[in-house]
């Protein structure tokens, strides 16, 4: 019987306070943390935007882009996740990393998240979206039309999309263009600017 690797379930931050921490991950279906090298790029492409932002990371998996956010900075970070192991590790996470006051984890579906949001007087738009679901559920497109159909979004919002290089880019509304598009392996990742 062959045995995984001890750490194979470990995704290392790359840079900001949290930088060179590592996070530990469940097995769960569909769950791929984003690879490093797309990270840094993505984060790259984000330099000017993460400061102070509200991010929603809608399929939160391993956490890595989310805690990735706070690192680099971000006022806060909302992890949607559905999966019940996955989200007791995004908590112990947060704990572990000491972020319980700048990250919100909540679990259930992404759609259901959209769906019931009701922002309170308090909260503001999302600045920056991180959207990775399972290649195999191919949910991007509901996802997306639920995204933009409500006020969940800041004016010149940030949208991130990975998906599968077979995929076809979901339909945007006109209000909303790709400003970066990129591809590594068998992953096509994407970065979204939305213009009310």
């Amino acid at each position: 019987m062959s045995r995984r690797p001890a750490n194979s379930n470990m995704v290392r931050l790359i840079a900001g306070e949290l930088g060179g921490r590592k996070i530990r991950f469940p097995d769960a279906r569909g769950l791929r943390p984003t690879a490093d090298r797309t990270r840094e790029t993505l984060f790259n492409w984000l330099t000017s935007d993460i400061e102070g932002s509200h991010c929603l990371d809608l399929f939160a998996g391993s956490g890595a882009l989310g805690f990735e956010a706070v690192s680099r900075g971000a006022e806060h970070v909302t992890m949607v996740d559905a999966a019940a192991n996955v989200v007791r590790q995004l908590q112990q996470n947060s704990q572990l990393l000491d972020v319980d006051n700048r990250v919100s984890i909540v679990s259930c579906k992404a759609i259901s998240y959209l769906s019931g949001y009701q922002p309170s007087a308090e909260e503001r738009p999302f600045d920056i979206v991180f959207l990775d679901p399972p290649f195999a559920d191919d949910q991007l497109q509901n996802v997306v039309d639920r995204l933009f159909s409500d006020h969940l979004l800041a004016d010149r919002a940030k949208i991130y999309v990975e998906r599968d290089i077979r995929q076809e880019m979901p339909v945007l509304p006109e209000n909303c263009e790709v400003k970066r598009d990129k591809k590594a392996g068998q992953v096509a990742f994407s970065l979204l600017e939305y213009n009310r």
